[in-house]
């Protein structure tokens, strides 16, 4: 079959717009606030060996690791049409327990086995654990929440009810998480449904066609991409404040190789695994080295594993960027991803200086609350990640107050946290002047104040406490974060990463990072 360029355009948005339409489904269906409102989400399409074919907009540190887990259910399972996997494991292609992958495969007419599979990933509020909202300071995985192997939530169209017993009867919020296991089930036969109606309009052969050409194509783009970068071997490192166990900095160190049209990115010289929760799995950062990549193409092509074709990333098993079971991984995937890019983005700032930004807030400032809300006297869980300032670049200053690289989320409004959750709103606004001096300034961080109306356990996993986010070509590095819990009179500030007790009328108040400088300022 001879590639049509003009098909080719149509099936890149036509996969892209069938992820697109099962976000939508879940989206609208979801139960949280953290889905629904924070779309804290992925949806994707696969082909039959589990390659990703075309993605939504969505999260990126969840859709380059998310082939893992869809090729580990396939592993573990000779699906029929109706069939539907969960799993969440960080050890088998997950990112951290809160992150909940259901894959489902899409069958025609006489197949044995998926043509394509469809697979969503999204953020539970909760899955058990040590502390409310499953993000704890653990040393171990199993304090994080119920780890789930691939198992059939769904098998011939009706769901695995003793199954799903169980995983409810393991987290906090039950009712909110049977609702949004519902929703994720509703997106993957929305994508089911749409995938179908592609393959008898145009036929199989031609769908699976089009579907290689994309990698194809993508994967061409990728080593031009690549190719246009001068060979060389660039280093850089950066280091995490702690673990929040130690007060220990912790590296993460690139070396950089980039010969012809492709490109090595070794890990290996990273610090060992840590006891607390910030190591990353492998998927995390082979998320991280998609994101940059792909972020350095000018032109507009789907993203798929063709992206990854031209590149390998080593690393070293036992690692900070490739942690060995049963390490904790809650805050790897959080926050250690972000400066898994700061690392790659500072070593490219050497490559081709005048596409890369200077470090943006290099935190998602994870911030989960739970107890009992007083006024129905049930549990309650919320999660959200913060926004903070972009980096400058060398056209122009850094975006303020906005969710930045492994973060794709929306903020949750006002009104539906305050609906939602034993929450009273005292402050949200721009943190001016936190962005780093420069001729192109870093953009500002935020501040949200939350007062408790009942007692409530918190945890915050942060980074940028202690270390800034850095500067480029003499621009200033951005202001530190600051986690503060104000008590009448009193202001505490915090670590990086704590968990507290608070009473009824405590506030907590995050002031995120603002973004780093570029250039040296102008007298």
């Amino acid at each position: 079959m001879k590639v049509n360029p003009i098909l080719l355009e149509v099936f890149k948005n036509k996969f892209s717009s069938v992820s697109e339409e099962m976000g939508v489904s879940l989206n609208r269906t979801a139960f949280s606030p953290n889905i629904k409102e924070r779309r804290d989400f992925s949806c994707a399409i696969f082909d039959e060996n589990g390659d990703i074919v075309a993605q939504a907009a969505h999260i990126p540190v969840h859709l380059g690791s998310m082939p893992m887990s869809v090729k580990e259910a396939i592993r573990g399972f000779k699906l029929k049409e109706g069939d539907m996997v969960i799993l969440n494991d960080p050890f088998k292609g997950g990112t951290h327990l809160p992150d909940i992958t259901i894959v489902a495969g899409v069958f025609v007419e006489g197949s044995e086995k998926p043509v394509f599979y469809v697979a969503n990933r999204a953020h539970h509020a909760d899955v058990g654990g040590m502390s409310s909202g499953s993000m704890p300071l653990s040393n171990s995985i199993f304090q994080e929440g119920i780890i789930i192997p691939p198992l059939k939530l769904v098998e011939g169209g009706k769901i695995n009810e003793p199954l799903l017993k169980l995983l409810l009867n393991n987290v906090r919020t039950p009712y909110e998480r049977e609702g949004d296991f519902k929703a994720q089930i509703m997106a993957n036969i929305t994508g089911i449904k749409r995938m179908k109606e592609i393959i008898e309009k145009y036929s199989l052969d031609t769908v699976r066609f089009y579907a290689k050409e994309l990698m194809n194509y993508s994967e061409r783009i990728m080593r031009k991409t690549i190719g246009d970068i001068e060979d060389g071997v660039y280093t850089f490192e950066d280091y995490l404040d702690d673990d929040g166990v130690s007060r220990q900095n912790i590296k993460i160190h690139l070396d950089l190789t980039i010969k012809g049209n492709e490109a090595v990115l070794d890990f290996s010289k990273s610090d060992d695994q840590v006891d607390g929760s910030v190591n990353a799995v492998y998927a995390i950062t082979l998320s991280a080295v998609l994101y940059v990549f792909r972020s350095l193409v000018g032109e507009d092509i789907p993203t798929n594993m063709g992206c990854l074709r031209p590149i390998k990333v080593k690393t070293r098993k036992g690692s900070i960027v490739d942690a060995k079971f049963p390490a904790a991984v809650a805050g790897g995937n959080v926050e250690t991803s972000q400066r898994v890019v700061d690392v790659i983005l500072g070593a490219l700032s050497f490559a081709v200086p005048e596409r890369i930004p200077a470090a943006s807030q290099g935190t998602m400032n994870n911030v989960a609350i739970g107890g009992i809300d007083p006024r129905s006297g049930e549990p309650f869980a919320y999660y959200e990640t913060l926004g903070g300032g972009m980096g400058a670049n060398p056209y122009g200053h850094g975006e303020s107050a906005i969710h930045s690289h492994m973060t794709n989320t929306l903020n949750t409004p006002i009104e539906a946290l305050e609906y939602s959750y034993p929450f009273m709103v005292r402050g949200y606004s721009i943190r001016y002047g936190s962005g780093g001096i420069g001729k192109f300034c870093g953009g500002d961080g935020l501040i949200r104040e939350i007062e408790l109306l009942g007692d409530a356990e918190v945890t915050v996993l942060s980074e940028r406490r202690r270390l800034s986010p850095y500067g480029l070509k003499g621009g200033e590095n951005g202001r530190q974060g600051r986690n503060v819990i104000i008590s009448g009179s009193d202001e505490k500030f915090m670590p990086s990463k704590f968990t507290a007790r608070l009473k009824r009328g405590d506030i907590l108040r995050i002031e995120t990072p603002g973004g780093g400088g570029y250039f040296k300022p102008k007298n």
